[in-house]
């Protein structure tokens, strides 16, 4: 029966299709949390507690691993308790604080990699003036603009899905409050919430990747014209290509399954999103600790110091 606590609680049933089997999910679930936490705590403790490593690039690089830190612990935790124990419950509020958080922090995945291609920019393209530039007062003026702009895109989309009546269904088809899988429980016109929703995937990760895209073009069109002098400078650039495109593929890939949800199981169109979130969380750090050669040497130090490895050679 209807009543007003239903458009107040929602229930959570991501992969509910699979019945007895969804406890199973609970443990590739865990291990990939597990190495997200470990492998993002250490690349931020190594790049902390190193001096040599206290410089634009580096500091960009503990950026992204405190980005992919924080975000599976927005909702990973609560998934992994529903598939152990069914608690699949939220409450309207806790579904829009949830949902805030995912996809704020979750924006800064794609402007990290413009600072980050500003970085190397600055530094092939302007290596006379690389420091000046830099410089926490100068920079900040690429700071500043990018992070207003994801706190008033998610800001707007929060608030317009916190604005709509939900008399439809109390049924979530996803395992955490994802904005559009929300408003699509709203009953009447959802019209400025997919505008909104739209606005935001091309103000910030569209236009995130075409800036990306345009710096790197001017970069290796920089170092081709300089000769090889150049070639070594490009090694930290394909470890942004690559994390950017790991991250693009995945994120393409669960904006179509919403697009295109009428073809494609819910459990599927569920397993993109979850990883559009997850894996680059996992991924980032261990491409970034094996491709940066400083940060490598550093990790298998500490590991070595620990105990957890014996000694080896440095190369």
């Amino acid at each position: 029966m209807d009543n007003v606590s239903s458009h107040k609680h929602f229930i959570l049933e991501g992969f509910h299709k699979l019945g007895a089997l969804r406890p199973v999910l609970f443990i590739p679930f865990f291990i990939m949390f597990i190495v997200s936490l470990s492998a993002n705590s250490l690349l931020l403790y190594v790049v902390i507690s190193q001096r040599s490593l206290h410089s634009p690039m580096y500091i960009l690089i503990a950026g992204m691993a405190c980005v992919d830190l924080s975000l599976p612990l927005f909702f990973i935790p609560h998934m992994l308790l529903s598939f152990l124990f069914d608690w699949r419950g939220i409450s309207l509020i806790g579904c829009l604080t949830q949902m805030y958080f995912i996809h704020f922090v979750g924006t800064f995945q794609s402007t990290l990699l413009v600072w980050m291609a500003l970085d190397r920019y600055f530094a092939i393209c302007t290596p006379l003036y690389y420091h000046e530039r830099m410089a926490l007062d100068k920079f900040l003026r690429f700071i500043i603009p990018l992070v207003i702009r994801n706190i008033l895109m998610i800001t707007v989309i929060v608030s317009l899905a916190g604005s709509l009546s939900f008399c439809a269904s109390d049924v979530i088809n996803h395992c955490f409050c994802e904005h559009m899988a929300l408003v699509e429980l709203a009953c009447g016109s959802t019209a400025i919430n997919s505008l909104a929703g739209l606005l935001t995937v091309f103000l910030i990760p569209v236009a995130d990747f075409i800036f990306i895209t345009a710096s790197y073009i001017v970069i290796f069109s920089s170092v081709l014209s300089s000769g090889r002098s150049g070639i070594k400078a490009l090694h930290t650039c394909i470890t942004h290509i690559v994390v950017m495109a790991v991250s693009l593929t995945i994120a393409l890939i669960a904006f179509l399954s919403y697009r295109i949800r009428n073809s494609l199981p819910a459990a599927v169109q569920v397993f993109f999103s979850t990883m559009y979130l997850l894996f680059p969380s996992c991924l980032n750090p261990i491409i970034y600790g094996v491709r940066t050669t400083e940060i490598r040497q550093h990790i298998l130090k500490t590991l070595i110091h620990c105990g957890f490895l014996h000694t080896v050679h440095f190369s």
